[in-house]
């Protein structure tokens, strides 16, 4: 095994590993190969340099075995000091969190590339010293950035990829991880969880040959909307038998996509939470999703159906878009300031944003004209609230997009690799933005605010047009 031990900025807490680190390898030195130790403390900005490099000396005075430091590999680059101390240099290369994300398709000439750059820069400086590949992997699940995507078939592809490389070059290396991590989740959201062969309850996540899926069980979740839509379909039964088949066919695909949201949303939801109050979460916005996904569809049926407003389910379609839209400008906030580790919640507002699409085809369907009245919360609702604060609701969600672009944008532009590679706003710039208009998830995310907006800026039209009869 190789023997680990952390650094930070705790000198007490420091010397307490230091002195555990010697004494473990000595005292099993048959079992501990290797010592490697201060996981990424330069990174971290924890410690400098210097006082690394006096406990790497300290650890290699008192042990037998060869002694490294592990950390991203550009740390060796930029303190080639190290290289001259360490007996082997241990590397992390992790193409999703690099400053600049690779895709995953071009994940292996990266690794090729990057260990051939760290040999060309040891060889003038302690030539023939070993490399070990110590992290590298690809995230199953979780957040987008640039061109890196996370997921099951692209973490079978980079795995794969990594073993043939390594087997072609030599390399030594480690995958990061054996296991998903649900502990990482309070640290680095649903994407830090999910890096492991196996999850947590010991089940492959994928398998190392033929072939991937993305969701194993598509089936499963398919019969159960399919399940789903029947009970609505059989509620409404007697109903809609009056409908033309326009009209039938319209409900009838609102009510499957809503299935097929509802669905998706909780076994993501479940999936993807690790703990209590994540898990309680994710039953209160499935709970959320159902509720409106059912008020939802009593109203298309009523627009259909050419029956009057009904105030009473006008009030709740408006309390809940509302508690959504609260929802969402709190999590693009979080997004927008510091979204390194947050998902971009597309899944949570599919129901929501889709409800207001299949509200306006409704009502053009039946006044057999799409007129920007049509577009209002009250008039979608079947409402007859003055909503005089609507249009300051829509400024804000556009805002919000607005936002999440800059926060995104900035975020690649503060990184440390990021500006060496492109100094200067006017070299980075065009870069930042186009690793982040290149986020589909992030894309998505902005086709869900715009959509929720829609209906607010035109809450102030005219009441008199609104109230003409169908």
């Amino acid at each position: 095994m190789i023997q680990g031990g952390w650094l930070h900025n705790c000198y007490n807490q420091n010397r307490w590993e230091v002195d555990g680190l010697i004494a473990s390898a000595n005292s099993n030195p048959e079992g501990v190969k290797r010592v490697n130790f201060g996981n990424e403390v330069l990174l971290r900005g924890e410690l400098d340099i210097d006082h690394l490099i006096g406990y790497i000396r300290e650890v290699k005075r008192a042990v037998k075995q060869p002694v490294s430091y592990a950390d991203v590999w550009s740390m060796y680059m930029k303190y080639p000091q190290l290289i001259r101390e360490v007996d082997f240099l241990t590397i992390h290369i992790l193409p999703y969190w690099e400053d600049e994300p690779i895709a995953m398709q071009n994940a292996p000439e990266h690794l090729e590339k990057i260990v051939k750059q760290l040999e060309d820069e040891s060889r003038g400086i302690a030539p023939g010293k070993p490399i070990l590949i110590g992290e590298s992997g690809w995230p199953g699940a979780g957040r987008q950035r640039g061109k890196a995507i996370p997921g099951v078939v692209n973490e079978a592809g980079f795995i794969r990829s990594l073993i043939q490389v390594a087997q072609k070059h030599g390399f030594d290396y480690n995958i990061v991880e054996a296991f998903n991590q649900p502990w990482k989740s309070n640290l680095e959201g649903v994407v830090g969880a999910n890096w492991g062969l196996f999850s947590v309850d010991r089940q492959p996540v994928f398998p190392l040959t033929g072939k991937v899926m993305e969701n194993p069980d598509w089936i499963k979740h398919f019969f159960e909307a399919t399940a789903l839509f029947l009970v609505i379909a059989a509620v409404y039964f007697k109903k809609l038998q009056a409908f033309s088949a326009l009209r039938l066919i319209l409900f009838l695909f609102l009510a499957q996509f809503f299935s097929a949201c509802l669905i998706s949303l909780a076994h993501f939801q479940w999936y993807t939470s690790y703990s209590v109050w994540q898990r309680g979460y994710a039953v209160l916005i499935t709970a959320a999703n159902a509720l409106l996904g059912g008020l939802l569809i009593q109203r298309n049926f009523d627009v259909l159906s050419d029956r009057p407003d009904a105030p009473g389910l006008a009030g709740w379609l408006r309390s809940v878009y509302q508690l959504f839209i609260v929802l969402a400008l709190y999590k693009t906030f979080g997004l927008a300031v510091d979204g390194r580790y947050l998902s971009f919640p597309v899944e949570q507002f599919m129901i929501p944003a889709a409800g207001i699409i299949g509200l306006i085809v409704c009502s053009g369907i039946v006044r057999r004209t799409l007129t920007t009245q049509l577009f209002s919360l009250d008039r979608l609702t079947g409402g007859d609230e003055d909503s005089r604060h609507g249009r300051l609701v829509a400024y804000i969600l556009c805002l919000a997009i607005a936002a999440l672009i800059l926060g995104e944008t900035r975020a690649f532009m503060e990184g440390r690799d990021f500006i060496q590679a492109h100094p200067g706003i006017s070299a980075g710039l065009p870069v930042a933005l186009s690793y982040t208009l290149y986020n589909r998830q992030l894309l998505e995310w902005l086709a869900c605010l715009f959509i929720l907006s829609v209906p607010f800026w035109f809450c102030c039209a005219d009441r008199q047009s609104l109230s003409q009869p169908r």
